[in-house]
């Protein structure tokens, strides 16, 4: 169950189904179909160039596909903008995380989703509800054992792995079903990648879909429920990740 609503475990959580996109001469993606499943972990693979983040982007809403569609539980939809993407469920995290260094948890987790009141009132004369927003963004941690000592305290000044961990629980807010994550492990110790790959398993136990970008295959064989290979624009491949699929996978990405 998620948002309230019960999907059946036949249809997936996002299908991505004949897609295309071009950048001038160059074609980033060429026909590209792949499924996530809700309460599933997927890794998406490849070398530098394959696709992967242009795929993530097009999903997200940052580019729109050139051909091709996407369906979010069976239903066509239209992700022209990241923040259509965001209405639709769909979160992603970055690389570079996009936090605020100088706010505190809560205030980057309802960046540009502020709560105020009374509602009766104008936009412009509404009061922010700090302590519900602060609240709300304490349960969240606590629910996905997020261990943010000083919740007061500005992102900036907490660690790699809190600033990781703190990103990925504010996309799973707000309702979200679909979480994408690019290479969230990145720069990461071997404890903070252990709190960043417990976070993600936790999601794909609530119940949402998870997609993965990562070059760190030992997380990948430890974390995800499956890996899907791109080359060149292309999937060239899905495998469960396996020790005895290990060296297959490997193979799919240099295109051995």
């Amino acid at each position: 169950m998620t948002g309230g609503t019960v999907v059946s475990d036949r249809i997936p959580a996002l299908r991505v189904r004949g897609a295309v996109k071009r950048f001038g001469l160059v074609v980033a993606l060429d026909g590209v179909d792949l499924d996530v499943h809700h309460g599933e972990v997927l890794a998406l693979l490849g070398d530098n160039g394959a696709g992967k983040s242009t795929l993530i982007k097009c999903i997200s809403g940052v580019h729109r596909l050139d051909a091709g569609h996407i369906e979010l539980d069976g239903t066509p939809v239209e992700l022209n903008s990241p923040a259509a993407a965001r209405n639709h469920g769909i979160e992603t995290v970055y690389q570079d995380l996009a936090l605020f260094d100088n706010l505190d948890p809560a205030a980057n987790f309802y960046a540009g989703r502020e709560t105020a009141g009374p509602r009766w009132l104008p936009q412009g004369l509404r009061v922010l509800r700090r302590r519900a927003m602060t609240q709300a963004t304490a349960e969240v941690l606590g629910r996905l054992q997020v261990q943010v000592h000083q919740r007061q305290s500005t992102v900036g000044l907490l660690s790699g792995g809190q600033r990781q961990a703190i990103a990925v629980a504010r996309a799973s807010a707000f309702d979200s079903r679909i979480v994408i994550l690019d290479e969230p492990t990145a720069a990461l110790g071997v404890r903070e990648s252990r709190r960043v790959l417990d976070l993600i398993l936790r999601l794909r136990d609530d119940g949402r879909a998870v997609v993965v970008i990562s070059h760190a295959m030992d997380h990948v064989m430890e974390i995800a429920d499956r890996a899907a290979v791109m080359r060149r624009g292309r999937k060239v491949g899905e495998e469960i990740p396996t020790p005895d699929t290990q060296q297959k996978i490997v193979s799919l990405i240099v295109g051995a």
